[in-house]
């Protein structure tokens, strides 16, 4: 099966192979009133769980199990998701050091507590302690971003789009909320997928076992991009990450909308 978009933000089904994640609900015969809410999970059995949408003015329910190619990365993510950052390991260690390296190529580390941090937007000289909120994967997200989409990165870690406000959000610690945020919203914590926008994400994570850094990186583009438009300053920070939230899910329910790239605000990424 390969699933169709249609209006309401629900999923319809055209059948083209046995083997996707997307089948036809057995829910689909009940009868439900036109204002139903999409988005009822339902246990289907021990290992699989049926995340039905109803298309609003119809009886029409559609599901998307989780198969066992999303069951293993949705539980690797989980996984990394639980790291706490360790200043005491080594890979840990190697990672902070990556992460300067692929910010100011050329440019020699002190250490790993120096007050060069500051000039990432960390809030003291010891990076490690602001990693305490979303763990070591907010570090991963900010490498990946820094490695893939390198001019992005540049550019806001130098503040170089549009009027900038005299009292600026810190780069670093705001790439450590939008990871936290991130999580939040996916419901990563959750045994079974009670929301479309999770249900969404976890087909993304079929397509791309990357899903969720693109992800990080198309929000920390969003979030500069309504930061500017706002004419925002630092006490607004929380505020502004509230609306990127809101146009993260915008997105998800828009049509045609299956993977990372197919995301309209995907294309502010250089």
């Amino acid at each position: 099966m390969s699933p169709e978009r249609i209006h309401g933000g629900c999923i319809t089904v055209r059948a083209l192979t046995p083997s996707s994640s997307f089948s036809k609900c057995s829910h689909s015969q009940s009868t439900y009133s036109d204002d139903a809410t999409c988005r009822t999970p339902v246990r289907m059995g021990k290992g699989i769980t049926c995340v039905c949408f109803k298309r609003t003015g119809t009886n029409t329910r559609v599901c998307i199990n989780l198969t066992p190619l999303k069951e293993e990365r949705l539980k690797r993510l989980r996984h990394r998701t639980k790291v706490y950052f360790d200043a005491s390991r080594p890979e840990h260690q190697q990672a902070l050091k990556a992460l300067w390296s692929a910010t100011y190529p050329g440019q020699k580390l002190q250490g790993l507590v120096s007050d060069q941090w500051k000039e990432m937007g960390w809030q003291g000289k010891d990076p490690s302690t602001d990693f305490r909120g979303a763990g070591f994967i907010s570090l991963e997200n900010l490498l990946f971003f820094a490695k893939t989409y390198s001019i992005s990165f540049q550019s806001l870690l130098r503040k170089q789009a549009g009027k900038r406000a005299v009292w600026e959000y810190p780069f670093a610690v705001a790439g450590v909320n939008v990871t936290f945020m991130i999580m939040q919203m996916l419901d990563l914590d959750a045994k079974k997928s009670r929301t479309f926008i999770r249900a969404v994400f976890l087909q993304m994570l079929s397509e791309n076992e990357w899903a969720f850094d693109l992800l990080y990186c198309v929000a920390f583009m969003i979030m500069d991009k309504l930061w500017l438009e706002k004419n925002a300053t630092y006490m607004e920070f929380n505020d502004v990450l509230k609306s990127t939230r809101s146009q993260l899910e915008k997105e998800f329910l828009m049509d045609d909308v299956l993977r990372i790239e197919d995301m309209p605000s995907y294309s502010l990424l250089a």
